[in-house]
Parts: structure tokens; sequence; C-alpha cells
């Protein structure tokens, strides 16, 4: 709100996510995380954010445009140092049309740039050149787990497309999230955004009334042998699915919550694939 405030209360799309992500670049703890994607920098979560003021009456709307409609003055309630920051953006940024930022940030930060669909007609060969180096790609066979607790969904995201993963697996049981993106429907589609393959195997998952009163480390290790016994037996063909997918694609990561691989089941699948009689790959865990 600040932002748009500070820029008479009206920016065009483009221009707002790419002013957020050069101001975000500059805080020591950023407010928003980014992901490469078509117009370069963007943050579904800053958007999501703004969708909802827009359906509250703080701003206004339309194909193009977010305008503040809150008479609220938001630049007074930043820290000093945001304020500063927001200042510099103004001063250096403020002038810049929604291309010439997409130019500053694709030159500078070219790893955005790598989803883009219009690159080509704003960047030089040499500038090409320089986004098709940031682009992370790896023909070696890995099998990787990720969890998306204590991480945002663009955070995750560039986690995904920094491993070079190709098919995201999701090995929950059910999967619901209370946190923004992470909802089966969701993430699929956020997935897709970037050119992911999302795929559902809640067999192999661990249901809900079994992860009670997980307090302690021991806690969490009794639950993983009881689903090392009764479930990991019982799930041979999902297990042979997954190391299927892996060996189609290369580069498959199995997804769950927990940011600790001790307190997830996801370790312990992991293990189970790789003991498969025709497994042969590197197990990493990001």
């Amino acid at each position: 709100m600040a932002l748009l405030q500070q820029f008479d209360g009206q920016l065009d799309k483009i221009r707002l996510q790419k002013l957020l992500f050069l101001f975000a670049n500059k805080q020591s703890k950023a407010e928003y995380d980014f992901i490469p994607y078509k117009f370069g920098c963007y943050s579904y979560s800053a958007n999501a954010d703004m969708t909802a003021m827009v359906s509250r009456g703080f701003l206004t709307e339309d194909e193009k445009t977010f305008a503040k409609k809150d008479p609220t003055d938001y630049l007074k309630q930043l820290k000093p140092a945001d304020l500063k920051l927001l200042q510099e953006v103004k001063t250096n940024y403020g002038k810049m049309s929604a291309n010439a930022l997409m130019k500053h940030t694709y030159i500078n930060f070219p790893f955005y740039a790598i989803k883009s669909e219009v690159a080509e007609n704003i960047l030089s060969e040499d500038e090409l050149e320089k986004v098709a180096k940031a682009k992370p790609k790896s023909n070696k066979t890995v099998l990787f787990t990720i969890g998306y607790e204590g991480i945002s969904l663009e955070e995750y995201l560039v986690r995904l497309l920094k491993n070079d993963v190709k098919v995201l697996v999701d090995v929950r049981n059910n999967p619901l999230s209370m946190k923004y993106g992470f909802s089966k429907n969701q993430l699929k589609k956020y997935c897709g955004s970037l050119g992911i393959e999302y795929v559902h195997i809640p067999e192999v998952g661990i249901q809900g009334d079994q992860r009670q009163e997980l307090n302690t480390q021991s806690d969490y290790d009794k639950l993983f042998a009881v689903y090392r016994k009764n479930n990991l037996t019982q799930t041979i063909t999902q297990q042979q699915q997954i190391l299927n997918l892996l060996k189609q694609h290369k580069r498959i990561a199995l997804t769950c919550f927990e940011a600790n691989i001790c307190q997830c089941h996801r370790k312990h699948l992991a293990e189970a694939i790789e003991h498969l009689p025709d497994f042969d790959y590197e197990v990493k865990h990001i």
C-alpha cells in the first residue's frame, strides 16, 4: 500500500511487481519472495494479498492496474529503513516504463528471466546468452525430497527450479494446507505455470489421525517405525511408480510438509525406493 501511495496511488501490474521486487531485494529480510515468470520476477503471494485488498475495498483493480482506494497514510507506518528504501526505489526506478523495468531486472537478475515470454524482444543476443546460462539444467538422475514448512510458495518453487526438478510427487495422504499455495489444486496450478508436472500419490502418505502428539524425536521415530512396517511393505507398487517417474524424467522431488527431514515420512519413503532392486541413483534432500 505504501508503494502504491509513493507512486500517486496507482501502478500498472507489471511495474508494481518489478518495483516491489527491487524494493524487496534491498531489504535485509525480504517481505516477498519471487519466481521467474512469463514477464520476469513475480510474486504470487503479493498478488494474492492485493486481490484480497481489492475484495475488502482497500484497492481497486482493472485488467492492467491496481489503485489505492483506502485514504490511510501508509508511508507514515513504515519503518524508517523501509521508507528510505522505498524512496530510493522511486528515485532510481520511478520513471522507468514497464519494458524498461523488465529489461533492467532481466539484465541484473537473469535467473528471473528464464521463463520470460518477452525476453527476446527486449534483450540483446549477449544479454539473452546470460539468461540462458542462468537457467539450471542437469542430465544427472536425482531423487529429491523437499518440505514446505517455514518457506514461502515462491522460495519453494525456486528451489525446484534451481534443482531442475521436472516432476513434483506429492506424498501427503491429505494434500490440504492452511498455508497459501500448498493445497493440491493450488500447488498443481503453480507448478504447471513453471513447467513442472505435479503428481499426487496419497497411498504412501500417513493418515492424519496417526500424527497426533508428536512432541519429541522419539515420538516421530515410533510413528515412522509403524509406517515402515505397515505402509511401506504394502505400497511397493506405488514406490515402483515413483521409481518409474524418476527413470523417465530424471529429476523428480517427493514433497510433504516438514522442513526437518528426520521428522517427515518422505525420508523413509525415499530410503525404501532407494532399496528397490533397480535403483542406482542419488537421493538429495533440498
